[in-house]
């Protein structure tokens, strides 16, 4: 299925391809603030990135929902959100910490306090929550991400369900405020930046 929107076209991933999807998750996300406090050596947080990505990506795959945007030209994947619906219960990762502590190599001190802060931050009540938005590096500002925001966003408003999701650096959170966010809570990781916890109501 394709949907049309601000000329962008939006396509709910299948057949799933884990490995693009996680390549483009690590190579817009493997620099950024959390990711940095997580792993402060860049040469092991480049290496390990996508290791831990693809975790949560072929979780998405499993229990969530994925939506990706193509390059008109080429077409290779430029953006994707990765959304789970809570609804209802879903299982964990299979193998979860062994899986982590593999990906996350020196890291998994840090990882295990992200996810535990994280844990502590998440609302209990029926949602939607966006786990990553990624857009490919060098094609961000051009309405990506926006436009994979306003596909998801469209199906919460008719079955008037909430959004949630956790910004990592003042960019996203200020893209996310224009969606109709609200900064619910600020986690604040030890010696760490910060990550906005926002919630979305629907709009009628």
């Amino acid at each position: 299925m394709t949907y049309a929107i601000q000329e962008l076209v939006i396509r709910h991933v299948s057949p799933f391809d884990t490995e693009e999807i996680t390549n483009l998750v690590a190579d817009a996300m493997w620099d950024g603030p959390v990711a940095r406090w997580m792993q402060p050596d860049t040469v092991a947080r480049r290496r390990n990135t996508p290791r831990y990505f693809e975790i949560f990506v072929e979780y998405a795959l499993q229990y969530g929902e994925v939506y990706s945007t193509a390059d008109a030209d080429d077409g290779r994947m430029n953006g994707v959100a990765l959304w789970f619906p809570l609804t209802a219960m879903i299982p964990p990762p299979v193998d979860y910490e062994r899986r982590l502590k593999e990906a996350s190599d020196t890291a998994f001190d840090r990882c295990q306090q992200l996810d535990a802060a994280l844990d502590e931050h998440h609302p209990l009540e029926p949602h939607h929550y966006l786990a990553f938005m990624a857009v490919r590096p060098g094609q961000q500002g051009r309405g990506i991400g926006s436009a994979l925001l306003d596909r998801h966003h469209a199906r919460l408003d008719r079955a008037g369900l909430p959004a949630y999701l956790e910004a990592n650096d003042p960019r996203n959170r200020d893209l996310y405020l224009r969606h109709g966010y609200q900064v619910r809570s600020v986690i604040e990781l030890p010696d760490g930046p910060p990550i906005w916890c926002m919630w979305r109501t629907p709009m009628a």
